[in-house]
């Protein structure tokens, strides 16, 4: 049952036509709670206000003002008002609760995206803009961070991926969550494997043989499907660091086949700015000058096209001598390793942030 902290009364000469909400969590600034009735119009909106068009209810006997929410956060607050004891947050609202950077409960029309609700029993009629789920939930299964009840990262993901219209939508979603590091495939691996039978779960276990810990974006994870599941050539890295010879760190492609020494680039808009191209123009020049093959996929381009100049490079690299490659993937002394969940994880606070400061939902703002 939630309740409404203790407030003190402010005299009714002196308080706005609208209540002041009580912020959600100190550490979640911006987020508010909703309001119960009240009768003086102080601490909450009144019967007659909640029955104009000012106020809309959250959930039985909650309510917010009419205006939409601020921020994908505050929509998943809302949403857990409807949420009975024992159940969670769950999909991809509990890993944006999570600092899933990627989860930002739109769809790839930009349209928004219900906030999953999982519960034992569910008698719930429907709502707008929540998903109810009825399934079995274990206590270990949730968890409560920052006032909010949600599943753990693990069974969240395994939600998305079980309900992912294809197995590609699936492949990102487990994508996604190793780049903020939510969980590793192993950690997957064995949740899968403690969910014989479960709805969805045999295009969970297939996506787990396509993933990778390594993807930086959901576009690098439709580029690798493409190559691989399409093409099928490879297998390919996500982002591996390349060196020279000496120990000199070359580049990080987007994807990479080590034995046929092609490197793959994604290229989205940002790429056609004068200034990006020119640095992608003496990029180019680099990798072929180490005897390395480049293909770029075009954002929006039909896939045939990419698929030939794939192919292609393919073919060119099979004519390269040996001799002419002249990179290796093995790093040197120096170089901090970031390539695995368990390598990120592994980091000290100082390098987490100077080596990982752009996957943050905070930094990335």
């Amino acid at each position: 049952m939630r309740t409404t902290p203790t407030r003190t009364s402010t005299p009714t000469h002196i308080h706005s036509a609208r209540p002041v909400a009580d912020p959600w969590h100190p550490e979640r600034p911006g987020l508010e709670r909703a309001f119960r009735l009240d009768a003086r119009g102080i601490d909450g909106p009144t019967r007659g206000q909640v029955e104009g068009r000012f106020w809309r209810a959250v959930a039985p006997g909650w309510f917010r003002p009419i205006d939409e929410p601020a921020s994908v956060e505050q929509r998943i607050v809302e949403a857990s008002y409807r949420l009975p004891a024992g159940g969670g947050v769950t999909g991809w609202a509990a890993l944006r609760w999570l600092g899933g950077r990627w989860f930002d409960g739109t769809d790839a029309t930009g349209t928004g995206l219900p906030v999953p609700l999982t519960m034992l029993t569910s008698n719930r009629g429907h709502a707008p803009g929540v998903l109810y789920t009825k399934e079995r939930l274990r206590p270990q299964d949730l968890m409560q961070l920052h006032g909010l009840d949600l599943t753990t990262a693990t069974r969240s993901v395994l939600f998305e991926m079980r309900y992912a219209a294809t197995v590609g939508d699936a492949v990102r979603v487990l994508d996604m969550a190793c780049f903020n590091d939510l969980v590793s495939l192993s950690e997957l691996s064995s949740a899968i494997d403690g969910s014989k039978g479960w709805t969805g779960i045999r295009q969970a276990r297939d996506a787990l043989q396509l993933a990778a810990e390594n993807a930086w974006s959901p576009a690098e994870v439709g580029f690798r499907l493409l190559w691989t599941g399409v093409a099928e050539l490879g297998p390919v890295l996500c982002n591996p660091p390349i060196f020279d010879l000496n120990g000199r760190h070359l580049l990080t492609p987007d994807l990479f086949d080590p034995v046929a020494g092609v490197v793959g680039e994604y290229q989205g808009e940002h790429h056609f700015e004068r200034g990006q191209r020119r640095r992608d123009i003496t990029r180019e020049t680099l990798i072929r000058d180490h005897g390395l093959e480049l293909v770029e996929r075009v954002a929006g381009e039909e896939p045939t096209r990419f698929l030939i100049r794939l192919r292609s490079a393919y073919a060119r690299s099979r004519r390269l001598p040996a001799s002419e490659r002249r990179w290796t993937l093995t790093q040197p002394p120096s170089w901090t390793p970031t390539e695995t969940v368990a390598q990120r994880r592994a980091l000290p606070p100082h390098l987490r942030k100077a080596l990982l400061a752009n996957r943050s939902l905070k930094d990335a703002a």
